[in-house]
């Protein structure tokens, strides 16, 4: 059994989650790739496409938008919301001055008259680069993480083909006609044909393909898709399109081993944290924080595995709040808060497709909840947040002081230390997670989680609750164990430091330092 939970995880899986985080970032419905996916697959098989070359399109399909992602800081300062500026860009007509008309009329979105003056002026001046940057972004990072994925040279290499026109006014520039790659065309083709036949039905995803055939669509596929649409687009249906995807994989792939697994979650990490300049590193950084906690504190090894990749992928859905949030150097509004706030509930919906990691998701999930029921975006509070979770929240806020945000320098590593010793004196953090995480990123501590007496980390958490008079029974619930687990770590304690009271326990805790920073909690 693997340790994320009853079975492996495959990697058709991980891609197509990975997709639907894709889906938030081009602010399209959810699943449009997938759909895509479908569509491109469907078409190739009417086709004759060999078991090999549809295993192509699969991939492409599936990882082609991906890298959009990664210049959304700049896509921003162009543009402004950056989700919204990809879903217009998608609709775009094909005719020759559309796609400048566009990015002129869209340069500066948002910004004061003076500054919207000057990027049109540069729009002008350059040509449209700014577009070409993006595209040239995308497909090198799409390239690099299929590499990173253990995909082959044929799939990396199509990646680099997504934005080529039939024509060869595309990127890269001059490929044109049979050069680009079949699945690229196919994904092309596919894409353009999914988004007008979500708004408008059959015939408009037909025309709007038709109208584009021979200039940035290969004519042959469009003539085939004409003749085939009813056929290859997916049925209007409310139902999901995941497991006709997931069932889709033409060839076969062992389920990931628990290393390939790692590797595959720390890529997915690295391509989630390039939403902003200001993310770099970030979840490796909280997963490593997190895992190094925990293996202090005394977690089961198991535990720590689980915990270091909920780490990894715990920010998924920040691909759904635009840059022109993330990136702002002011206070946000209550609305933009609120976009915030949303950014777990996306990395929920997205984790949740893929059963073998919920033990992660759930997880990754609280990072944002607080003990005093503050946090978001379920507003947990004590026990519902299980100490995995409590170290991942401590572990994601020492990081994120830890690195320069939009809104601020970064916090020295004494500053930071007290924010999150302020948190616990107000009942938002855990003293022991602090103490842990302040520990694993090389700070003095106020207290070791491990203890004297040969006491285990458990046995110190229960000692120092029932020391500040709360019950068994509450101190289960802080704890997340049985209340018949509780009793016997306190007779394992008892026994081990000589006391057979509460009073007489409390005096050893005092005496040793077990109750600094202690969260309040309700007897």
């Amino acid at each position: 059994m693997s340790s994320t939970g009853s079975r492996s995880v495959r990697l058709a899986e991980l891609i197509a989650a990975l997709s639907l985080a894709t889906d938030l970032g081009l602010g399209e419905p959810m699943e449009h790739v997938l759909r895509s996916c479908l569509i491109s697959m469907r078409l190739g098989e009417r086709i004759g496409l060999t078991e090999s070359e549809r295993g192509e399109v699969y991939y492409v399909s599936l990882l082609a938008w991906v890298g959009c992602m990664s210049d959304s800081t700049e896509t921003s300062a162009w543009f402004g919301d950056d989700i919204a500026w990809r879903a217009d860009a998608a609709r775009v007509d094909d005719a020759p001055l559309a796609m400048p008309w566009f990015l002129l009329r869209t340069a500066g979105s948002g910004a004061p008259a003076l500054k919207r003056a000057r990027l049109r002026g540069q729009v002008l001046l350059t040509g449209g680069r700014a577009l070409s940057q993006s595209m040239a972004a995308n497909c090198q990072v799409t390239g690099q993480l299929a590499k990173r994925l253990g995909l082959g040279e044929a799939i990396q290499r199509s990646l680099q083909h997504v934005f080529a026109r039939w024509d060869g006014r595309g990127m890269p520039g001059g490929l044109k006609r049979d050069d680009i790659a079949l699945s690229a065309r196919l994904l092309r083709l596919a894409a353009i044909a999914e988004v007008y036949h979500q708004e408008d039905g059959v015939q408009a995803a037909v025309d709007a393909v038709v109208k584009r055939r021979g200039s940035s669509l290969d004519p042959t596929l469009v003539d085939e898709f004409r003749q085939l649409a009813p056929e290859v687009l997916p049925a209007m249906s409310p139902e999901s399109s995941w497991d006709e995807v997931i069932a889709a994989e033409p060839v076969s792939r062992a389920p990931l081993t628990e290393s390939e697994l790692d590797i595959a979650l720390e890529a997915i990490a690295d391509f989630t944290d390039l939403k902003s300049i200001y993310f770099s590193g970030h979840s490796r950084g909280v997963a490593n924080l997190a895992a190094e906690a925990a293996r202090h504190m005394g977690f089961p090894e198991r535990d720590v595995v689980v915990l270091r990749r909920a780490g990894l992928v715990h920010d998924l859905g920040r691909s759904g709040v635009p840059n022109t949030i993330w990136d702002k150097p002011g206070p946000l509004t209550f609305l933009e808060w609120e976009r915030v706030r949303l950014h777990p509930y996306y990395t929920e919906r997205v984790l949740a497709r893929v059963p073998a990691l919920a033990r992660v998701a759930a997880i990754a999930i609280a990072h944002h909840e607080r003990l005093d029921g503050s946090g978001y975006h379920r507003g947990l509070s004590g026990g519902a947040i299980g100490p995995s979770a409590r170290l991942l929240a401590t572990a994601d806020a020492y990081q994120a002081m830890s690195q320069v945000r939009a809104y601020r320098p970064v916090l020295s590593a004494e500053h930071a230390a007290a924010v999150l010793r302020a948190d616990v004196r107000a009942g938002r953090l855990a003293g022991d997670a602090v103490e842990a995480v302040l520990h694993a990123a090389g700070q003095q501590t106020r207290r070791r989680p491990l203890a004297v007496a040969g006491l285990t980390v458990r046995e110190v958490q229960v000692l120092s609750l029932l020391a500040r008079g709360v019950s068994n029974r509450n101190v289960a619930k802080s704890l997340s164990i049985s209340e018949k687990t509780v009793g016997n770590h306190v007779e394992h304690s008892y026994t081990k430091i000589g006391v057979s009271t509460r009073p007489a326990a409390t005096l050893f805790a005092l005496q040793h330092g077990l109750l600094d920073d202690a969260q309040p909690l309700q007897r």
